[in-house]
């Protein structure tokens, strides 16, 4: 049987119960981060000129009260079925849409972004975290200089996994959905410190929540 790549789940069908699935069952049952925790990054560090690097269903974007009402928001994903599911359901802010990779340079205004988010993005990508930190590179490009990028990931090594945990690493990155199992809590605090002068790491559960930007 083929293995799946992380950006192929993603049909259309999949997106309409992603929320339920992911964000309501796997999140608070295997993961043991409930949504609401990467919901607060938002309340925290989302500003009015935003870049969503893997915009998945854009729940957060939908869900979060924007103290503007009408931000500058940019949407990018690999996957061209995230971007439209995404772009409907938050039309109201009108959001610009770019397909691309992050493993590869992002054609993107450099210095134009007041604030990044990455959530469950980087277990999803084949390869340890030193290899993927390259997305680090690419985003950071884009930052401005008092920017800060957010987000969260799954980690397999250094946090504490329950059964179910265990369970779902094990079919997911056997079947290429997640690429997670090396990445560790030590290697995400050593790639950001490598690259950002102000860091900080909260792990619940089995999740990293993440804040990352260069002091000015």
């Amino acid at each position: 049987m083929a293995r799946f790549t992380s950006s192929s789940v993603y049909k259309p069908y999949l997106l309409s119960i992603y929320d339920l699935y992911v964000l309501r069952f796997s999140c608070r049952f295997a993961w043991r981060c409930p949504k609401s925790n990467i919901l607060k990054l938002y309340e925290y560090f989302a500003s009015d000129k935003h870049l969503e690097a893997g915009v998945g269903s854009g729940y957060f974007l939908d869900k979060y009260h924007w103290h503007n009402q009408t931000p500058d928001l940019t949407t990018f994903d690999i996957n061209p079925n995230c971007l439209s599911f995404s772009a409907k359901r938050i039309k109201r802010f009108k959001p610009k849409m770019v397909e691309g990779d992050l493993m590869q340079p992002i054609n993107l205004p450099k210095h134009s972004f007041k604030s990044i988010s990455l959530n469950y993005v980087l277990h999803c990508i084949q390869g340890d975290l030193k290899q993927k930190a390259v997305i680090f590179d690419h985003l950071k490009e884009l930052l401005a200089p008092s920017g800060v990028i957010f987000g969260a990931t799954i980690l397999n090594v250094g946090v504490q996994h329950n059964f179910l945990s265990r369970s779902l690493e094990k079919i997911y990155n056997k079947e290429g959905i997640f690429g997670n199992a090396q990445d560790s809590l030590q290697d995400l605090k050593t790639v950001l410190n490598n690259r950002f002068s102000d860091v900080d790491i909260k792990v619940i559960g089995a999740v990293a929540l993440f804040s990352a930007r260069n002091n000015v």
